[in-house]
């Protein structure tokens, strides 16, 4: 018998590279820990928390557009804050991206906390950390867990538009969905506990209107749905264009409580997102390995607590600038340069 034939050597070369850059983002997630500003900045998680919570009293929806804004921004470029950038002569603003456009919001609260951090520690906190500390802040103030921020994050200079248009959708099938997780380092069980962020929230009609009249081209609608939750939300949505911005509860039992009933509504086919529901009842079998997950945390909210929490803390990890990279922005929304 023949041996086998050795691999290419460019394949060879992209297998090495790819390593490389594992390791290399292994040992930036090293370098951040939860002390990180215990002397430079003592009252960086107080200030955080005050700040959120006098916003949340204004705005009830603050808390879950908070949990969003890390994953929007850790999904592109890593945990950067570059999400936060506003449009500049050298920037096109990951804000205008499709997904972010008229939805990601949030950033007047980030910007209050950067204030209130400038006022106390000048040039000490970046807003990268400001962004994963407001997520997990957020998190428990809708009763959720508690879980101990790395911290030691500094902040990108660019943006990126083109990564920003691709992050996962609601509209993605489970598969486009697992491997857009799976590129950044995070499995199916991540993947499944991180979806339950959805447990608060609101979602715009847009983002889910063809599963109602005309599924995937079919006039018809999404078969997965239940036929009351159908009903109920025809009648929130009624044959609205394409751009409606109407919003109803991602978890439509408890939406301003974080805990397990998001996928208690997956379980009854009520979960509002194609993207949810897919979980769950996506065909031919493609939820073999996610479906176990999400009936798991239907029995336990406490699993689903510790999954949420882990999910969280590696997503933090996602190709964080430490050391001398990057900057420590003075204002969110430019880099010190401008």
């Amino acid at each position: 018998m023949a041996p086998p034939s050795p691999l290419p050597a460019a394949l060879l070369a992209v297998c090495a590279l790819l390593a490389a850059m594992a390791l290399l983002q292994g040992a930036r997630a090293q370098q951040l820990s939860p002390a990180y500003y215990d002397v430079s900045c003592p009252h960086v998680y107080d200030t955080v928390r005050r700040v959120i919570q006098a916003a949340r009293t204004a705005d009830p929806r603050i808390l879950a557009s908070l949990v969003r804004l890390q994953f929007h921004d850790c999904f592109v470029n890593g945990c950067d804050g570059s999400l936060l950038l506003d449009d500049g002569p050298a920037i096109n603003s990951e804000k205008n991206a499709a997904p972010n456009n008229n939805s990601a919001r949030g950033f007047p609260v980030v910007d209050d906390i950067k204030a209130a951090l400038e006022s106390a520690c000048p040039g000490v906190v970046s807003c990268a950390d400001i962004v994963a500390l407001a997520a997990e802040v957020s998190v428990e103030l809708a009763g959720g867990p508690y879980w101990r921020v790395l911290l030691g994050r500094r902040d990108g200079t660019t943006a990126n538009f083109d990564a920003a248009d691709n992050l996962p959708a609601p509209t993605d099938t489970l598969n486009v969905l697992r491997q857009k997780f799976a590129d950044v380092g995070l499995d199916d069980t991540d993947f499944v506990a991180l979806q339950g962020a959805h447990t608060i929230g609101r979602a715009q009609c847009r983002f889910f209107q063809e599963r109602l009249d005309n599924f995937a081209g079919t006039g018809q609608p999404d078969p997965t749905l239940d036929g009351a939750y159908l009903s109920a939300l025809r009648q929130s949505c009624p044959a609205a264009g394409a751009a409606d911005a109407r919003l109803n509860n991602l978890d439509p039992a408890t939406p301003d409580a974080f805990d397990n009933s998001y996928y208690h509504n997956l379980l009854r086919n009520r979960g509002l997102l194609r993207s949810d529901q897919v979980m769950l009842s996506a065909p031919d079998g493609a939820a073999a390995s996610t479906a176990p997950v999400v009936e798991r945390f239907a029995a336990s909210q406490a699993d689903f607590f510790r999954s949420f929490a882990t999910a969280m803390i590696k997503m933090g990890n996602i190709a964080p600038l430490t050391g001398s990279m990057g900057e420590v922005r003075r204002n969110c929304r430019v880099v010190n340069r401008s």
